[in-house]
């Protein structure tokens, strides 16, 4: 049986819609589609019940607020229910929030396509660490996956036997739904208070946010929200803000109403949002967000005091406010402690402003392949070694991650920005202030604060120019081809580089798993993994880079550019150069 998903760790993924068509909204699903979930589950049933030594594991079951996540997931629990698993099932459930709650069963199925359009939708799946399944886990389910599929007679049989389920037992399972739920949002709450505080001490939280509640209700501040119908409208949020004394507006609460991606042109109408609750007297307003369908992720439009309006922030500059926030935490925290080796791990997109502000902070940046789940484990890795990484994440999406959650999270970021606004005496703003050599104002706005950070010129990830469809679908022989096309070109450019851009060397750079390899001579090493091309200036201080790789869950090849400094004509030039060379490489 065909299943034409994309089997990334990162998740499962095809269009589901039953039309076929990506953009449907219609919430039927094939045949075929059912059988895929039905034995999705068996597989997932069958690793956890192995790993967990359960005979009847429990597991967290959502989805997130696509059409098609109901008949996924009803197709899933007829399966399980055969397979004998306890089922918790919460229905529509942001995927850091199910997550949480899987922290205390023993792992979690979530049907969610992430940022893809709606017509998409997908399969997650992951144990009780809070996470994903790592690749080499997820690797194990996708051969089981593909080897059942290939038999028709098998499929259909495993079909018959989880649709010969008693209907009884199916309602159990739907009947205890509401209670899954206000379980599962009780659990993100708890968990949420960890990662902000940075510890699960209650009489800790309780003081920090004692200090912070008192904060916010002298100087009154607001967000809000475009759910765009996404599953964070039905979690924590606007219980949770409110909590804290913090002003709370949202808008699109109950249906997806534009592109799912929380990139700039789909963050334009939150803007003017936020601009209308200002004209309307709501001057309090200075942070906006706006999640993907999942709740895992959640860029961010700002107030900005000097200018009078909203403005919508890059991705790569929303993770390096974040770094900023939570890397002086981490030093407010712990800066006195013996042994104190702060780091932030980042995939290799990520740009290289986040070096300049963590070298400031006396802190080590680590770099992973692109993927949720390699930056956990790298950062896992540092941890191992002696390290403290309370932030890690994709740069190149905006993903913050906070430990000891192990997923993105939009509220972990507008909280980080918070701290940086909220706390000013003896603050993480002032903090910042002394380490860099800037003048501190007690009267500083977000604006401020972004206008201290290092200055970069970055593709943006979901920008048309930053997405090439290539023929090559070996990624080790394009990349070869490429390494062959650049050093001639390289040879026959380096003088007008050195010249126009100050460029007099190059390192090539790549990023497999968790792993980082410096000055490598086989571009194709790289695989299916990321390939840098990192320029230096004369004093062999890295300016620029470009970079590449295919993606896991897209079919399509990623590339981008970053130069030091404000220079959109430099990068737009090393850009353009590095498509055409890729260009070159797979007609090779």
């Amino acid at each position: 049986m065909e299943h034409n998903m994309i089997l990334s760790a990162s998740g499962w993924r095809k269009i589901f819609a039953v039309s076929g068509n990506e953009q449907d909204k219609n919430p039927q699903i094939s045949e075929e589609n059912k059988a895929i979930s039905v034995i999705a589950a068996n597989v997932f049933f069958d690793y956890i019940k192995e790993v967990s030594g359960q005979e009847a594991p429990v597991i967290a079951l959502g989805i997130d607020s696509r059409p098609t996540g109901p008949a996924i997931a009803d197709a899933m629990i007829h399966a399980l229910v055969k397979k004998g698993a306890i089922i918790q099932y919460s229905a529509v459930t942001a995927a850091p929030e199910i997550m949480a709650y899987a922290k205390k069963l023993d792992g979690f199925i979530y049907v969610s396509a992430s940022h893809n359009p709606i017509g998409h939708n997908g399969i997650k799946f992951g144990t009780n660490d809070g996470g994903v399944l790592c690749g080499s886990e997820n690797a194990k389910l996708v051969k089981d996956f593909i080897s059942r599929l290939s038999d028709d007679k098998a499929v259909e049989e495993a079909v018959k036997v989880a649709y010969s389920c008693y209907a009884s037992e199916l309602k159990k399972v739907y009947d205890v739904s509401e209670s899954s739920k206000h379980n599962s949002l009780y659990a993100y709450k708890n968990f949420i208070n960890e990662t902000i505080t940075g510890t699960d001490n209650k009489e800790y939280q309780d003081d920090f946010f004692g200090m912070f509640n008192t904060l916010t209700a002298e100087n009154p501040i607001g967000v809000v929200a475009d759910f765009n119908g996404s599953s964070r409208s039905r979690s924590i949020d606007r219980e949770y803000f409110r909590e804290h004394r913090i002003n709370f507006y949202s808008m699109n609460d109950a249906q997806i109403v534009h592109e799912i991606i929380p990139e700039a042109e789909n963050l334009v109408e939150l803007a003017k949002e936020m601009e209308r609750l200002h004209s309307d007297g709501h001057k309090e307003v200075v942070l906006g967000y706006m999640p993907d369908c999942d709740g895992d992720r959640g860029n961010i439009v700002f107030w900005d005091e000097k200018n009078k309006k909203a403005v919508i922030l890059k991705a790569q500059e929303v993770f390096s406010l974040s770094v900023l926030a939570e890397l002086t935490y981490s030093i407010w925290q712990h800066g006195t402690e013996d042994g104190f080796k702060p780091a932030v791990a980042v995939n290799c997109p990520t740009s290289m402003r986040i070096e300049e502000i963590a070298e400031k902070l006396g802190a080590k940046v680590f770099r992973a392949e692109v993927g949720e789940a390699n930056v956990v484990n790298l950062a896992r890795e540092k941890r191992s070694e002696g390290y403290t990484i309370r932030i890690l994440g994709e740069g190149s999406n905006g993903g913050t991650i906070t430990y000891p959650s192990s997923v993105r999270d939009p509220l972990n970021t507008v909280f980080a920005i918070l701290k940086l606004l909220i706390m000013r005496e003896n603050g993480l703003f002032e903090m910042w202030c002394k380490k860099t050599g800037i003048k501190y104002n007690p009267n500083f706005t977000l604006t401020d604060v972004l206008e201290s950070l290092p200055k970069y010129t970055t593709t943006g990830v979901s920008e048309p120019r930053a997405l090439l469809h290539v023929k090559n679908t070996d990624h080790a022989e394009l990349k070869k081809s490429f390494q062959n096309v650049f050093e001639k070109e390289y040879k026959a450019k380096s003088s007008e580089l050195k010249k126009k851009y100050g460029i007099c060397s190059w390192e090539a750079v790549i990023t497999n798993g968790t792993k980082e390899t410096h000055n490598v001579k086989d571009f194709s090493l790289s695989g299916k993994g990321g390939l840098k091309i990192l320029f230096k200036d004369k004093n062999e201080k890295p300016t620029a880079f470009i970079w590449m790789r295919g993606s896991g869950t897209e079919p399509v090849f990623r590339i981008m550019c970053d130069v030091c400094g404000n220079r959109p004509e430099m990068e737009k030039d090393l850009l353009n150069w590095e498509t055409k060379m890729l260009g070159k490489a797979d007609k090779a």
